[in-house]
Parts: C-alpha cells; structure tokens; sequence
C-alpha cells in the first residue's frame, strides 16, 4: 500500500481526496475543526507538489427513503459549502467549492483547477449512491482523477463509492492509490 508521501509527480495532476469533514456545525459555522485540522497536512503536501486537489467528504446524514421535504431540509442542514470558509483560512488560501457532486458543472470546475489549487465538492451523501457503492456514481468521479489518496480513517471501512468504488476503479487502470 502507498502512502501520500510515495506520490511524486504530481504537478498537473488532479488527486481526489477522501477526507473527513463530518464536522459539528452550529448557526452555520464549523463548530470544531480538529477533522479539518487532521487533513491538512495530507493536502498541503499535495498541494507543495503542484497536484490539483479535489476533497470528497460526507458530512451528516441524508436519508434519501425519506419524504422529499425531508431529504431537502438533511442537505440544507448538512451542506459542504459551510466548510469551505474554515478550510480556506487554515490553508491560508482560496478554496473552489462545487455544489454539483458530478456532471458537466463539477468536471468543468475540476478542469478549471491549477496546479496548487484545491475544490472541496459538495456532501458526497448528497447522492444516493454514496452508501451503496454505485458504480456509476464511483466511475463518474473516478474519470477526473489521476490519483486517490484515503485520508477518512473514520469512514475507510465503509464500502462506498467515494471510499472503496472509485480507489478499486484507479487500481485497475494502473493510477496510484495511497493512504
């Protein structure tokens, strides 16, 4: 198995990133940081690489069997777009936010990335999939990558699609897959 530091050359290079930023929010704001703080120096290492970072992170839970006022008040509760602000001040940088999870909006957003640059992508629960590991969804991710590197401890032993589906999918095309 590799780890993060086994990755070179990476200028160029988009490297998807499962972090874990399931972090307690309050009125709008990240609560406590310490799972952010926890990430960066994974993604500051690819950052001084030159590697162009795309961070997949769940964040609260969405239950998508549910009445559909209720899916829409769980993704209002737990939007990604809360984090973005936190994780650009201890990077001391921008942060890109994609509220699209995959399609045209978040490929082009990815391909409008530079070398150094990082895009936090909306709450990967957002998707039904997720939790399921659907291949589709693994795929529709895994075609903008380069390289994966597991920074989500916590959620390494779910088999989903941002945790276990798109990795599989990059190992078989002979893309690197660190920890």
């Amino acid at each position: 198995m590799l780890t993060v530091n086994d990755l070179t050359n990476l200028k160029g290079k988009v490297v998807i990133v499962r972090v874990d930023f399931n972090v307690p929010l309050k009125e709008g704001k990240v609560r406590d940081d310490n799972r952010v703080r926890a990430a960066l120096p994974t993604i500051q290492k690819l950052l001084k690489e030159g590697a162009r970072v795309v961070l997949l992170s769940h964040l609260g839970k969405v239950k998508h069997k549910e009445a559909p006022e209720v899916v829409a008040e769980q993704k209002a509760k737990n939007n990604m777009a809360i984090v973005a602000p936190c994780l650009a001040e201890l990077l001391g940088q921008e942060v890109v936010f994609s509220a699209e999870t995959r399609g045209e909006e978040f490929e082009k957003k990815v391909a409008a990335l530079g070398d150094g640059q990082v895009l936090l992508v909306q709450n990967t629960r957002y998707e039904k999939g997720e939790e399921k590991n659907d291949p589709e969804l693994a795929e529709a991710w895994a075609k903008v990558a380069d390289a994966y590197v597991m920074d989500a401890f916590g959620s390494a032993h779910r088999a989903h699609a941002s945790t276990y589906g798109i990795p599989e999918l990059l190992k078989k095309a002979g893309k690197p897959v660190a920890c």
